[in-house]
């Protein structure tokens, strides 16, 4: 009895999963017809109702993902992509093929053009005859080489403006240093000058002395003069008397 139970069990649990893959296949249908009339909000409402009755379902997955792009929603579309990658070798070659074209588009939207390189070639390993996946690689590989010039003509600018930083440093330092030493030889010639200055002053106040000595002995011998000349005028006076009228 318990083994019929089980069995009728196991009838209603593959009955239940058949209904199940079937509503989740209508709802992606459903999805897949907004998705076409560009109403993405009502159409990743469809395909998280699939995913909620089947979260591992990759065709919802997969056409979630594409309606996160169109409103604009990269990294949460980049994560699902991500994750069917994972199952990659798994998928059929035209699924993984799709993804990897994804995931390769979203890359090349955030300027990593090396990653979208590695998605497109992926793309192109299961289905070589996608000329648009061609193409998109074709174009990643010469972005990443611009870029890749691009920096390195940045990294040159740098370069030469860190080395012109250092130079004009190394000026202003030899300047500084230079104006120190100045200083430096104004303050040790500094106390020879004020040695000098009391030597000067001396040697000035004895030549001073000396000319006043000389010019108040002149002084004195022309007042000595003077008075001699006075004497003998009066002397001459007294010898002739004036007249009388």
């Amino acid at each position: 009895m318990k083994r019929i139970l089980l069995l009728l069990g196991l009838l209603v649990s593959f009955s239940l999963s058949g209904y199940a893959q079937k509503e989740v296949r209508q709802l992606a249908r459903s999805g897949n017809k907004l998705f076409q009339k560009e109403q993405y909000d009502k159409a990743e409402l469809e395909y998280r109702k699939a995913l909620e009755i089947n979260p591992s379902d990759k065709v919802a997955n997969f056409n979630l993902a594409n309606t996160l792009v169109r409103t604009e929603r990269g990294e949460e579309a980049d994560k699902i992509y991500q994750e069917m990658l994972k199952e990659i070798k798994i998928l059929p070659k035209d699924e993984a093929a799709d993804v990897a074209h994804n995931a390769g588009n979203l890359a090349m939207a955030k300027k990593d053009y090396a990653k979208a390189i590695e998605m497109y070639k992926e793309s192109l390993r299961r289905r070589p005859t996608d000329e648009e996946t061609r193409y998109n690689l074709a174009l990643a590989q010469k972005l990443l080489e611009q870029q890749q010039q691009d920096n390195n003509e940045e990294n040159q600018d740098n370069k030469d403006n860190q080395e012109q930083q250092q130079q004009d440093n190394q000026q202003q330092q030899n300047q500084q240093d230079q104006q120190q030493d100045q200083q430096k030889d104004q303050q040790k010639d500094q106390p020879n000058k004020q040695q000098e200055q009391p030597q000067n002053a001396e040697t000035m106040s004895q030549d001073n002395a000396e000319k006043i000595l000389q010019a108040y002995l002149q002084d004195e011998k022309d007042t000595q003069r003077k008075v001699e000349q006075m004497k003998q005028q009066q002397q001459r006076g007294k010898k002739s008397r004036p007249k009388n009228w």
